[in-house]
């Protein structure tokens, strides 16, 4: 007759035995399927067997990566398709990670899910492709379409009058946040295709309101009429009548601006025919051959305006110049200190 104590070491080892087998089958099974828990793409696979959990992400996961990208920005969209994007999805290559996760812990933790049907809570990522360029493309359409740069207030200009020009609030895209947003959302395989592109105002360096401080004096040449305006915070201040250039030495229309002042100049003497053999001197600032009297404003390329002479006043009103803008001296001493370095000059 068999000892007990004998007989309690068996009963324990047949008990270990059962229990060890009961393990083996249980852990068995969990292999065969995706644990508990799991999603891929945000579709539950959980419990399924590995060809069953494929066919569910072909109808569930497929469909929905097959949707087009859609950005919105106010009344705007910007579409590009799926194929567009090539985004294309390894189903097998996902399953296999799936299961791969659910093989996760040991025999007998794996048992034990199985046995109580605990889950894991594991997210994966399809194996999915897309197109990077044409995401940038995408991106880029946004961009060229909705980007503008701010434009700040100006005037316009007749040879008779000035007239504010309103500024524009420049818009800015946020493209590397849409590129992100819309990578890491195909990237995950779950979500919404359609995104809200974000914008940022740039607001311009001069506005409307700003206009008279930026533009403190302004000149107008209307060589018709032969009269200088002068306008100060944008209000006409004073006309001057003025000579221009005569034809074949005309001046220079267009918008310029004060390009430097002196008072009683020296003149360096162009190399042109009508200088004669003062063709390329210099005539000191005073000297009685010296053209330009009192004060001078140069404009462009040798240009300017300047006083004259006391015996050329009857040129007044007439195209008798070389290209400067001739004034007679108490015109251009009363205008000078009132125009400053870069002040704009409209020529018609």
């Amino acid at each position: 007759m068999r000892h007990p104590s004998f007989l309690g070491v068996v009963a324990v080892l047949a008990a270990l035995c059962v229990l060890g087998g009961g393990v083996l089958v249980l852990d068995h099974q969990a292999k065969e399927h995706l644990a508990k828990g799991v999603r891929i793409g945000g579709v539950d696979v959980g419990g399924l067997k590995p060809a069953a959990a494929r066919a569910k992400l072909r109808h569930e996961l497929l469909p929905r990566l097959h949707r087009p990208i859609i950005v919105h920005h106010d009344t705007r969209t910007f579409e590009i398709s799926a194929k567009t994007a090539r985004i294309t999805v390894d189903i097998n290559r996902s399953v296999d990670e799936a299961m791969a996760r659910s093989q996760d812990g040991n025999p007998i933790d794996r048992a034990l899910r199985q046995l109580t049907g605990g889950r894991i809570h594991a997210s994966i990522a399809p194996q999915l492709r897309y197109s990077h360029k044409a995401v940038t493309s995408l991106v880029g359409w946004v961009e060229s379409s909705l980007a503008r740069p701010a434009r700040d207030a100006s005037l316009r200009y007749t040879g008779t009058s000035i007239a504010p020009v309103s500024g524009q609030i420049g818009l800015a895209v946020k493209s590397d946040a849409l590129q992100a947003n819309i990578e890491s959302t195909l990237e995950r395989g779950s979500g919404s295709r359609t995104f809200v592109v974000g914008t940022r105002k740039i607001m311009p360096r001069v506005t409307t309101a700003q206009l008279a401080k930026h533009y403190p004096a302004v000149i107008t040449i209307d060589r018709s009429t032969y009269q200088l305006r002068l306008y100060r915070d944008l209000k006409l201040a004073k006309t001057y009548p003025i000579a221009v250039g005569m034809i074949g030495l005309e001046t220079p229309a267009g918008l310029y601006h004060i390009q430097n002042k002196a008072v009683n100049p020296a003149w360096s003497v162009p190399n042109s025919p009508w200088t004669g053999k003062l063709a390329g001197t210099v005539v000191p600032g005073g000297a009685v051959n010296n053209p330009i009297k009192a004060r001078w404003l140069g404009i462009y390329a040798g240009a300017g305006i300047h006083g004259i002479d006391p015996s050329e006043y009857g040129t007044i009103g007439h195209s008798a110049s070389h290209g400067c803008i001739r004034m007679r001296i108490p015109d251009v001493e009363e205008l000078y200190p009132q125009v400053p370095i870069g002040a704009p000059i409209y020529i018609a």
